[in-house]
């Protein structure tokens, strides 16, 4: 008997979990984030400790932005499952990071590493999953506009790099006499332009070759890179020898080297190459790093990874360097890498032809120096084409600078492009109304929710009903208000790619409480049922809220049936319907005494025609299984 006891008893706590769940589930894809926690946690105490509940539960904490929650029910469905789904452990990982949980959050990234090579946030895209090109020239949240620099010339202009008020940059401008027979152009030498003013990258005085003592010569100077001080100019040559002539080596290449001149009464002299050149091998495109200590180039010596790889060396206190390290294959691959610039946030960037990319080089950014192992970010159009894109440089900002490219609508061979990214905002405004009486509702919470159900922002609209986001452009939204007393209302919104539009949309919430009743959609049974359905169990999640908010409020319920079945079958009915609707408000936490009755009336108060021996369609009988609730007395 005991047995048989225990049976039933774990049936019935199953079903009523799975019930719980079914219902916690529905809340959560209508965003009501709050009570889909609520029941969640009341299926896993009655013993639901299903991967789906615990990772749910994890997403509705994520979404809400509480870190901590959502670590601890990501970190239980880890402890109960041993393995959950990338998804799930992708943000987990972004929770351990956002609660300052570092090392937790490395360990399980590596396990995501390790799971998961193909995974786009690990590689920044996936190229079997999206198509590359759509996604790297599609529209995004910043505007990009770019112009081609006009002093580019009809031959190779590239590398730009600005101090102050000056940009450096090489080019194939000088003399013609000497021509350079890879692309029938004259040398490269090191010009300066001046920026007339540094708002507008468009306003430039003519271009000179700089100024310094055998800096410039018959062959290559390119690449450059500048100490904070303004002091050191480090840069590319070709390799000559001290009669100013080219030096090669067995196989005849003439290799890259990197110098450095010293600005003396504002002349660059003393050039001299660093040590780690070699006849063998090039060494070229120099970038510091923000505190100057360390210097990066590329590099096709032996033991690279690729056909050119980035390297660093640090500078020593006394103006020696170390032994030049390879910055491994988070950066290098088999291809090329080149052209590195560190920016002021310290971001790598770099031009590659060994990633999946839109064409030839594509320029690339990196977290690496700051500690992240992830992939590299291609930045995508405009900065890249089907062409080279090369060289960039940002300033102290991040938002405004200069890349080159060999793009067909340019000037000459590679043209020096600037570029202004702009974030793309948009405007979200509404007025939140009583959907009876038209009146504006203050006090409403408007939720902002982004594609992926996450709460983005949460606004109290004014005395006037108003509310304001500020919104990206080229996304999409859902606006869900909420306040007490009131049915919940979603409207969505998609935004397109037009910097500083204003959107309106408007909210209307239904009034739960009208005269005597609380009033809800309609409480749909089955034919000849009285259970309580998943979709009854959402609506009558209302009346818990008004009860749960209104403590001394007591209520009656009426149940109603159809004409079908007989009238003493169909009275029981109603009143088993009644009772099982009032047996769910008690399973939710309000006590009995709160509801005054819960009485079925059977087929005697039909909404419609349709009485015994009269056909109707189904869904007119449906119309009449209802409940209504009156509000008997709010002390």
């Amino acid at each position: 008997m005991k047995t048989r006891l225990l049976i039933i008893t774990l049936i019935v706590s199953c079903s009523l979990s799975f019930s719980q769940t079914k219902l916690a589930d529905k809340f959560f894809d209508n965003y009501s984030y709050e009570k889909a926690i609520e029941l969640y946690e009341k299926a896993i105490s009655k013993g639901d400790n299903s991967v789906h509940v615990l990772t749910r539960l994890g997403d509705a904490y994520y979404n809400n932005s509480k870190s901590e929650k959502a670590a601890y029910w990501y970190g239980e469905a880890l402890k109960e499952h041993k393995k959950i789904e990338a998804e799930y452990l992708y943000k987990y990982i972004q929770s351990l990071r956002s609660i300052g949980s570092y090392k937790e959050a490395d360990k399980w990234f590596k396990e995501l590493s390790a799971a998961q090579q193909g995974d786009s946030r690990l590689k920044g895209y996936n190229p079997d999953e999206v198509d590359l090109y759509s996604k790297l020239t599609a529209e995004g949240d910043i505007i990009v506009t770019i112009e081609n620099l006009p002093f580019n010339s009809e031959y190779s202009d590239f590398g730009p790099y600005v101090v102050g008020s000056k940009l450096y940059f090489a080019s194939a401008r000088g003399d013609d006499k000497k021509v350079y027979n890879w692309n029938k152009e004259p040398f490269l030498d090191l010009f300066e332009v001046n920026i007339i003013d540094s708002n507008d990258f468009l306003s430039f005085d003519s271009p000179k070759e700089i100024k310094g003592e055998k800096v410039n010569t018959d062959y290559h100077e390119a690449s450059i890179a500048i100490t904070n001080d303004g002091k050191t100019l480090y840069f590319t040559r070709d390799n000559i020898n001290k009669r100013n002539r080219l030096q090669y080596d067995k196989e005849g290449t003439t290799h890259l080297k990197i110098y450095k001149a010293t600005l003396i009464n504002n002349q660059w002299t003393d050039a001299v190459e660093l040590p780690f050149n070699d006849d063998v091998f090039s060494t070229g495109h120099p970038a510091l790093s923000v505190d100057n200590k360390t210097l990066y180039f590329v590099s096709d010596r032996e033991g690279g990874i690729g056909q050119t790889d980035i390297y660093s060396v640090s500078i020593n206190e006394d103006g020696s360097y170390g032994e030049p390290i390879n910055l491994g294959e988070k950066i290098n691959t088999e291809g090329r890498e080149m052209f590195p610039f560190i920016s002021q946030d310290n971001t790598l960037f770099f031009s590659s032809d060994g990633y999946l990319n839109l064409g030839l080089l594509d320029i690339f950014k990196s977290n690496i120096l700051k500690g992240d192992r992830s992939e590299p970010e291609n930045l995508g159009a405009p900065y890249n084409s089907g062409y080279d894109d090369f060289a960039f440089f940002a300033d102290s900002s991040g938002q405004k600078g200069y890349f080159s490219s060999n793009r067909p609508e340019g000037n000459g061979g590679d043209d020096i492009y600037s570029f202004n990214a702009v974030l793309c905002k948009q405007q979200l405004k509404g007025v939140a109304k009583d959907d009876r009486s038209d009146m504006e509702l203050p006090g409403v919470s408007v939720k902002l929710i982004d594609e992926t159900g996450k709460v983005i922002e949460e606004v109290i609209t004014e005395d006037d009903g108003t509310y304001t986001f500020e919104i990206d452009c080229n996304k999409t939204y859902t606006i869900l208000g909420s306040k007490p007393d009131y049915k919940d209302d979603k409207e969505t919104l998609a935004t397109a790619y037009d910097n500083e539009k204003e959107n309106t949309v408007d909210l209307f919430l239904i009034p739960l409480i009208t005269d005597n009743q609380i009033v809800i959609n309609p409480i749909f049974f089955d034919f000849a049922k009285s259970n309580i359905r998943t979709d009854a169990q959402y609506e009558l999640e209302n009346i818990v809220d008004v009860l749960r908010k209104h403590e001394d409020m007591i209520i009656k319920i009426e149940s109603h049936t159809d004409s079908r079945g007989r009238d003493k079958y169909n009275m029981k009915l109603s009143d088993r319907r009644a009772k099982s609707t009032k047996d769910y408000l008690i399973s939710r936490g309000i006590h009995a005494s709160r509801i005054e009755s819960a009485i079925g009336y059977g087929e005697t108060k039909l909404l419609n025609k349709c009485g015994n021996r009269v056909k109707c369609t189904e869904e007119e009988h449906q119309i009449n299984r209802r409940s209504y609730f009156y509000i008997v007395s709010e002390f």
